[in-house]
């Protein structure tokens, strides 16, 4: 099974929920906080033997966002950032944030209801989370 998370307001946000703490490394290299949970869950989907997409519409280079994940000693099978997205959908007509049938992606982890209704419209599955879900990764492991 192929998961794949958002970045930004799900998995990266100062001062919306709790994050991970960062190391001397971290902070000199200023790398992202993580979302507290995600190194843990990462974790145990790999343990499951899950693949862990990275699907985000922001302009982050591939590199930089391995590297981030790499940095908390987690690994991502693959990445999707705003320019894979666009070429993934040129020749579609299809018009939606995301779409994770192109990437043969079977779940999205998400923050948006927009995505959400995307996924109703367009036939593809989406786990929403609030940035208030202090066992969100609860809510991940039992919706899949």
């Amino acid at each position: 099974m192929i998961i794949s998370f958002d970045l930004d307001d799900t998995l990266i946000l100062n001062n919306k929920f709790d994050l991970d703490k960062r190391n001397l490394f971290h902070k000199i290299f200023r790398i992202e906080k993580l979302r507290k949970g995600t190194v843990i869950l990462f974790k145990e989907l790999k343990k499951r033997k899950y693949k862990i997409y990275i699907y985000t519409t922001s302009h982050r280079s591939i590199s930089k966002i391995k590297w981030m994940f790499y940095s908390y000693g987690i690994s991502v099978d693959y990445i999707i950032n705003q320019q894979k997205h666009q070429r993934s959908l040129l020749n579609k007509n299809i018009y939606c944030s995301k779409f994770p049938p192109s990437f043969n992606i079977d779940l999205h982890v998400d923050d948006s209801k927009g995505v959400q209704m995307e996924g109703d419209k367009y036939g593809f599955k989406v786990i929403v989370i609030s940035e208030t879900d202090k066992d969100w990764t609860q809510t991940v492991l039992k919706s899949i």
